[in-house]
């Protein structure tokens, strides 16, 4: 195990809502564990093998334990499913230190007033918009604003109240009032409108997005529609889709510190075609969504199918991800 892996125990295990549980991790060998902050995630590494993220869901001002609440998924890849049916109170499990590709944006704050406290500057904002299980980070991230006393919304759409993880710990906080809930068997007046909510870009405010693939889309495609900055706009995705197959051709990468050459064949991905050839990359999520894998490209053109990058970073075509993106020049050039 490296010093960035860890030891814990599940201290607790709890329905939260329908297929949803939450796990209490706390350190098996001391009192604390490593800070956080709003937006962090584990690498879980599960019986069995397997490796998957989850973000924390608890207060970053907490150092007793990690709480991450898993989804289990209809067509889980293995993942959930081991978490909900083989995972139990008193289990002990390795888990990396925690890490964060989602963080809050440092917000302009005003000089302490009298009472010594300090508070965001007039016009600084979040938007916290989360969809289904995507409420676990940005639940992290309200826990954080409200701490700072930052001006914040926090908008959490669901299908059904019987689907809602953490409503009364939402309502019963002292933000709570920030809270707006869109369910999607409500009545229509209540439900998510993007465009409505977006419609006007606002200097100053960030806005913060997770959920299913299909909710981020629409969140993020009504906000550039709108002429929001790429600058102001943040997301997380929980799992990639899978790669389109029809078309998919052949194509060479080049090892650029061997000069060896791989074929990656139309049925595999560049990860396995080089594990065939002896070369490992690691890899964790195999959907193009944690970036473990995220390696340089110094010749031609990637085919990029990762939800991980932004689309600034994905038209430099500097790096890829080989676990699922592609070429679309013949020989991709990497820095291996």
């Amino acid at each position: 195990m490296t010093a960035s892996m860890l030891h814990v125990r599940v201290a607790a295990k709890t329905p939260l809502a329908e297929g949803i549980c939450a796990f209490e991790l706390r350190a098996a060998d001391g009192p604390e564990l490593p800070p956080f902050t709003a937006g962090a995630h584990l690498d879980v590494l599960m019986p069995g093998g397997l490796t998957r993220q989850y973000s924390l869901c608890n207060s970053p001002a907490e150092r007793h334990r990690y709480l991450i609440a898993v989804l289990r998924e209809p067509a889980s890849r293995g993942g959930s499913a081991t978490m909900h049916e083989r995972v139990q109170v008193g289990d002990t499990l390795t888990v990396s230190a925690p890490k964060n590709h989602f963080p809050l944006v440092a917000l302009p704050v005003t000089a302490p007033a009298a009472s010594g406290a300090a508070g965001a500057a007039p016009g600084a904002r979040s938007l916290l918009l989360a969809g289904g299980i995507g409420v676990t980070p940005t639940l992290a991230m309200a826990e954080a604003l409200g701490t700072q006393g930052a001006d914040f919304e926090f908008h959490y759409c669901t299908r059904s109240l019987a689907r809602t993880a953490f409503l009364d710990r939402i309502r019963a906080a002292p933000w709570g009032g920030r809270l707006r809930l869109h369910l999607d068997d409500g009545p229509a007046a209540q439900r998510l409108d993007p465009k409505a909510l977006l419609g006007t870009p606002q200097p100053g405010t960030h806005l913060y997005v997770c959920g299913p693939r299909g909710f981020m889309d629409a969140v993020l495609g009504a906000a550039r529609a709108a002429g929001w900055p790429e600058a102001q706009l943040h997301w997380e995705f929980f799992a990639g889709e899978a790669a389109p197959a029809a078309g998919d051709s052949a194509f060479e990468v080049q090892l650029a510190k061997s000069g060896r050459i791989v074929v990656v064949p139309a049925g595999q991905t560049a990860v396995r075609a080089l594990e065939a050839a002896g070369v490992s990359v690691p890899t964790s999520c195999e959907q193009g969504v944690c970036g473990t894998c995220i390696t340089r490209v110094l010749e031609g053109v990637p085919d990029h199918r990762d939800s991980y990058f932004t689309p600034e970073e994905q038209a430099a075509n500097d790096q890829f991800t080989p676990c699922c993106s592609r070429a679309r020049t013949p020989r991709l050039v990497i820095d291996l």
